[in-house]
């Protein structure tokens, strides 16, 4: 060992490490476990660090943040429940394919297996959401490890990462040579791919192009449009992917997932070539497997994934392409458009349904309260293209999905895996990641009180987002299942809520309370200007389940 090397203890190693992969924010929520890491970041001004009020707050801020940048969202948790609150996040990050590490304390090394105070063994905890999860064994192997941990969050289809951190790892110290910053090797199409797909493509009729997934930025969403409009083809974008395709685009067609126009899933089954780029076709986005059928397709697959091992996994794609996404996509620029495309007239039809899907009806007289669908359209008109929305699960998503109309890459926050209370947290890191932008969540009263707490991290740090929150005072979704499966017999669904304007204000935020459609704009131009964390809470109709769908009771 040269002598160079200054001796640390672990926690200090280990905030080296991540200072050397340019990490400059996480998220934690404080423990004893690992005392050495939080003195470490006091002295490294570089990195922010983000304390929530739960550890489940924290693992979807860092999600949100590996969504918004494409580096690993980080985030420290204490042992046992700390773990186990954070799995919320680490669910969403392995379903949406997002990069994050989660680290863990632990009990000293010496006490696992004896069951020791909050000790919980992480590889079986993890092993089945996470891409890797390990446990460090000695100090000298923290550089090594978190290298480790950031190349697997990051390579292939990327996701969450668990790293345990033993208490007497942390708290001993040596003499250890740091890891260089990790690099990441992304698989490019083969030109004979390239070759085949534009073969295939001027021999059908029907095209559709599916997009999703992780890894895009703006070059590769820009390459993706060019190539789109080019060759005069249909969009259409994988559940919750919208904001990877300009949707006032006349090629854009809409989002495949709940909510699905009737005749854009009609339209899937009518294709006869599918290029899927980066999704992958999940249960949400084939409508239970039904629109692409599992294992062989009826249409002609062109699957494009950057982790090979997904490709031929549920779907036996025609045309396998491993390649990362931002790769695929800029080397569409060297593919000859099709000349005379056949299909003009089924791209303009496809746009023509998305359009007339998209718009909002006028309010009818039997919605009583806030109409939600006028909301969104408020929002769709006043908000910049930048702005970045935010939601969790619930009914009410239907409308923000259907109604509102995203135009820029890394604008939609929004869990594939159906996690509720997601948007809040998902908000706050945003803002704090990005002060200058707008940022607006989305919230059901359920939804929101997942993690209302939050709302102090937002005052604390000046996360001066906007949180709507939709009270109808129900459990929407599975309000809207029981009547389908036992009509008239409500139970567990009903809500009885606090007042949230004064929850609102009692959190330092801006509060107020909507009742009638036509008081919404007011109230969101004051929420802006308010300059701090606001609140909104919408009184909407319960009856009103779906934008199509009305209970009779």
């Amino acid at each position: 060992m040269s002598e160079t090397v200054e001796r640390r203890n672990g926690g200090r190693i280990l905030v080296d490490a991540l200072k050397i992969n340019h990490v400059d924010t996480v998220y934690c929520v404080p423990g004893e476990s690992y005392l050495p890491v939080l003195d470490a970041l006091h002295d490294a001004p570089g990195i922010r660090t983000i304390t929530t009020r739960h550890e489940g707050g924290a693992s979807n801020m860092a999600d949100a943040y590996g969504k918004l940048t494409g580096r690993p969202g980080i985030c420290f948790v204490t042992r046992g429940p700390g773990a186990t609150h954070a799995s919320n996040g680490v669910h969403t990050a392995s379903e949406d394919s997002t990069p994050m590490i989660l680290f863990v304390g632990q009990v000293d090394r010496q006490m696992i297996g004896r069951g020791a105070f909050q000790e919980v063994d992480y590889r079986q905890m993890f092993g089945g959401i996470a891409k890797w999860v390990t446990e460090i064994d000695s100090i000298q192997r923290i550089p090594e490890i978190v290298a480790k941990a950031f190349s697997i969050a990051m390579s292939g289809r990327k996701g969450p990462v668990v790293v345990a951190l033993p208490e007497d790892v942390l708290f001993g110290a040596a003499e250890v040579q740091d890891a260089a910053a990790t690099r990441v090797a992304h698989a490019a199409p083969q030109p004979q791919a390239l070759e085949a797909l534009k073969t295939r493509l001027a021999a059908a009729s029907r095209p559709l192009v599916i997009v999703g997934g992780t890894g895009w930025d703006t070059q590769a969403t820009a390459a993706l449009q060019r190539f789109v409009v080019q060759n005069r083809l249909p969009v259409a974008a994988s559940f919750r992917r919208q904001d990877l395709f300009d949707n006032r685009n006349a090629h854009y067609v809409g989002m495949l997932g709940l909510g699905i126009s009737p005749k854009l899933a009609e339209r899937v089954k009518q294709a006869d070539l599918l290029i899927v780029i980066g999704s992958r076709l999940a249960e949400t986005t084939s409508s239970g497997y039904t629109l692409i059928e599992s294992p062989t397709p009826r249409q002609t697959l062109v699957h494009v994934h950057p982790d090979p091992q997904e490709l031929g996994r549920v779907f036996q794609a025609d045309l396998p392409i491993a390649s990362d996404l931002s790769a695929f996509a800029l080397s569409l620029d060297a593919l000859e458009p099709v000349s005379a495309p056949t299909w003009q007239a089924w791209t303009e039809s496809a746009r023509a349904d998305y359009v007339a899907h998209s718009t909002p009806p006028a309010t009818s007289n039997e919605i009583a309260g806030v109409d939600l669908a006028q909301v969104i359209a408020h929002l769709d008109e006043v908000l910049p293209d930048d702005a970045v929305l935010s939601n969790g699960a619930g009914n009410y998503t239907v409308w923000l999905h259907r109604f509102y109309r995203y135009r820029r890459e890394a604008t939609e926050l929004a869990p594939t895996n159906g996690a509720m209370g997601y948007g809040l947290p998902a908000a706050i890191a945003a803002k704090i990641q990005n002060p200058e932008r707008s940022v607006v969540c989305l919230a059901g009263d359920g939804c929101f009180m997942m993690y209302a707490q939050e709302l102090a991290t937002a005052v604390q740090y000046g996360a001066a987002m906007i949180v709507i929150v939709v009270n109808n005072g129900m459990l929407g979704t599975i309000r809207m299942h029981q009547e389908r499966e036992y009509p008239d017999r409500i139970s567990g669904t009903t809500l009885t809520n606090p007042d949230f304007v004064a929850l609102g204000l009692a959190f330092g935020a801006f509060a107020s309370r909507v009742e009638r459609t036509e008081d919404f704009p007011a109230a969101f131009a004051a929420a802006q200007a308010s300059g701090r964390p606001a609140l909104i809470e919408l009184r909407t109709d319960p009856r009103q389940i779906t934008p199509n769908l009305r209970l009779t009771k």
